[in-house]
């Protein structure tokens, strides 16, 4: 099959021909329609931390087709129309039967998507109703990602939130709080890039950090946010966050920072500010942001600014290491 292929940390990915995956017992095949390219990868392929190397596939937000099924394989048949839960998991372990799949012993991040087929599990499979399109299906994940976030953070209705960064996990962040009853929903972030989309996705206002990071948000919200989410990832951003939010507020870090960072911690225990981290999802949550778009709900769809073919994902992935105007690039195999 083709895939599009790591070739080393910090080196740029292949676009190559590699076997067609065998499903083990257990295991299926999916022919993948779409699948999204997440900043986390771009943290794979730049840090070897994660433990990521010469010859692995990325892509872990991917809907598609069941073609194959291995020995006893049960609760999917080919056929069927899937959006893959990224989570590997066991399914029958008390945290999977509970749906906090992220704290399962087996747990893993589901990888293979920037390839014709992958090779997943049934416990990981949701059925596409038949009213979303393969697209919809790999845009489940960020949107489940940021309602995680919003869950974590306790968002109540009339809160003030700022959103730190209009990547896609950032614009997922303001859709929720918008459906949430959040009184005021703002982003900011270095660039203007996103305004327009930030807009759709359900922020009242769009501010570009200019000199003045702190005035230019405070006057946007109105004031202090009740709840800044951090959603870039970077050393320095929690610090700032700490003068953004009110006393008692709420941080709630969803940015994936792998370098070191420091903070003024007397400056957040004077202000008595909660700082919480949100990771990953539930299988609930997963369900609920399919459900959204079930519903009708078409702002997510703005997050997407591209489909691109297998064999433009190196370069268009090298692109997005530099601030450009792409958002939520979907792969189409």
């Amino acid at each position: 099959m083709r895939a599009t292929v790591m070739q080393g940390i910090r080196q740029p990915l292949s676009f190559t021909s590699v076997p067609d995956p065998e499903p083990a017992a257990g295991e299926l095949v999916v022919k993948v329609a779409r699948c999204g390219i997440c900043g986390s990868d771009l943290h794979i392929v730049s840090d070897p931390a994660f433990g990521k190397g010469a010859g692995y596939i990325l892509g872990h937000e991917f809907a598609g087709e069941v073609v194959a099924l291995g020995r006893g394989t049960q609760g999917v048949a080919v056929g069927d129309l899937v959006s893959v839960i990224p989570l590997q998991s066991c399914g029958h372990c008390p945290a999977c039967v509970a749906g906090e799949v992220a704290w399962c012993g087996e747990f893993g991040l589901q990888g293979g998507g920037y390839a014709e087929y992958a090779v997943t599990r049934p416990n990981q499979c949701i059925k596409l109703p038949q009213t979303l399109s393969l697209a919809d299906g790999a845009i489940v994940e960020p949107l489940a990602v940021a309602l995680h976030g919003i869950h974590m953070s306790g968002l109540k209705r009339g809160d003030k939130v700022l959103i730190l960064g209009a990547g896609p996990i950032g614009l997922a962040v303001a859709f929720w709080a918008r459906r949430a009853g959040a009184e005021r929903v703002v982003i900011q972030d270095i660039t203007n890039y996103q305004r327009e989309r930030a807009l759709t996705m359900g922020a009242h206002e769009f501010v570009v950090q200019p000199d003045d990071p702190l005035g230019s948000a405070e006057r946007a919200i109105f004031g202090k946010a009740d709840i800044v989410y951090e959603c870039v990832g970077i050393p320095g951003l929690i610090e700032q966050s700490v003068k953004q939010v009110r006393n008692r507020g709420t941080i709630l870090l969803l940015g994936l920072c792998s370098r070191p960072d420091t903070f003024n911690s007397f400056a957040m225990l004077s202000k008595e500010v909660r700082l919480v981290t949100s990771a990953f999802f539930t299988r609930s949550e997963y369900l609920e942001a399919l459900r959204a778009l079930e519903d009708g709900a078409v702002e997510p769809r703005a997050m997407v600014s591209a489909t691109i073919s297998l064999e433009k994902t190196p370069e268009a992935f090298e692109a997005l290491y530099r601030r450009t105007e792409q958002c939520k690039l979907l792969i189409a195999p």
